[in-house]
């Protein structure tokens, strides 16, 4: 498994970074794909919790390590382990992964469901706007002196925050080891602390311009966010702060000059696929009332079928029916409209998700969120 993970992903695991995750496989949670004595495929999930709008908490296998030796690739391999893989998923309602080819997992029922957005702050130039409090309350810290706090704030932050993954603790134990083979270059890790939210960073090197890497960011409340943003802002002789965070960031509206917050990159992040369609329908929270039936298909894997979803209140109730169909659409559009990160109105114009212009309308009203939807971590 090992071998072909790497000759997947072109690099090796640390021992004990691959230990960390192997512990979250759980019994039968892996599939090899073989041509005689020789493996030539492996799939994953891991035992994940995922929270959802309006902070339930859902059991979600997170797929990984997939990869088909570059001698067996186009011969089924894939399809056939993802149909075992997911024969085994049946204690959980709906199953994530990171997508390394965009173009796969689509046609696997998994939809696109957070959006990974790449922020450059010019750090030099950077001004806060008058108005903008100064909350203060950052201390610069070792971060593994002061893990209990850290992974406190973290776990507020992940039960509000769609999206979010609890942290194991085999998983803190490699965020605190700091391993060089981590740093991709970088210092070793640095610590901004506030007794509601934190920041990791390093600083790279290169060409007499050093900058800030921002590994991790969480904030539970907005003066959190903006304290810790004035720290980062404040690190002299640094030229840019770099972080990876969602699109609707609240760091260009701090400042004077909101060009000086650059988007030099986007791409997606969390993939969902839901396993048992109603259970995860409702358990989300609703911004809207809606009265729908979904046609949902999914041809591979055999998921979909036709369900009467009805909101009152913020609430849904989810049913398999056999009435009318008015909304038609892929389960991987499903999944990307779940967490709220994607509009149902864009699919429609795409003819991705076929029904009239009101129910489009209708949906993009009923799966809004309050909090923009975020990756806790990769996997």
């Amino acid at each position: 498994m090992a071998l072909i993970a790497a000759t997947g992903f072109g690099v090796w695991t640390q021992q004990e970074t691959a230990e960390a995750w192997r512990s979250l496989i759980p019994a039968g949670g892996a599939v090899v794909a073989c041509d005689g004595p020789d493996v030539v495929g492996v799939a994953v999930f891991l035992d994940l919790e995922l929270t959802v709008p309006g902070g339930a908490v859902l059991p979600m296998a997170g797929v990984s390590w997939v990869a088909v030796a570059p001698t067996h690739r186009r011969r089924g391999a894939l399809s056939g382990m993802f149909a075992e893989l997911h024969r085994r998923m049946d204690r959980y309602p709906i199953a994530g992964l990171e997508a390394s080819e965009a173009e796969i997992y689509g046609r696997f029922g998994y939809g696109p469901a957070t959006i990974w957005q790449r922020l450059s702050v010019d750090r030099v130039a950077a001004r806060f706007h008058p108005g903008v409090p100064d909350p203060g309350g950052v201390r610069v810290v070792r971060a593994a002196e002061h893990r209990g706090q850290i992974e406190d704030v973290y776990e507020r932050w992940r039960l509000q925050t769609p999206g979010g993954l609890h942290t194991p603790q085999v998983l803190w134990d490699e965020v605190f080891a700091d391993r060089e083979s981590h740093r991709d270059g970088g210092s070793a890790q640095f610590c901004l602390l506030h007794a509601d939210g934190f920041a990791m960073y390093r600083v790279h090197s290169a060409d007499k311009k050093d900058r800030v890497e921002v590994s991790k960011l969480a904030a539970v409340t907005p003066h959190a966010y903006i304290a810790l943003w004035r720290a980062l802002l404040g690190l002299d002789l640094m030229a840019t702060v770099d972080i990876d965070t969602h699109p609707d960031n609240t760091l260009p509206y701090l400042l004077t000059d909101p060009r000086l917050v650059r988007h030099p990159g986007r791409q997606d992040g969390l993939w969902l696929r839901m396993l048992d369609i109603p259970a995860v329908l409702q358990a989300r929270s609703y911004a809207a009332d809606l009265s729908v039936v979904l046609e949902v298909s999914d041809d591979i894997l055999g998921g979909g079928g036709r369900f009467a979803l009805q909101v009152r209140d913020g609430r849904a109730r989810c049913a398999p029916t056999d009435a009318e169909a008015d909304v038609h659409l892929d389960l991987s559009v499903l999944g990307s409209l779940y967490l709220g990160a994607h509009r149902a109105s864009p699919f429609a114009a795409a003819h991705r998700l076929r029904c009239s212009a009101e129910r489009a309308r209708q949906l993009d009203a009923a799966f809004a969120t309050d909090g923009p939807a975020e990756l806790g971590y990769g996997f």
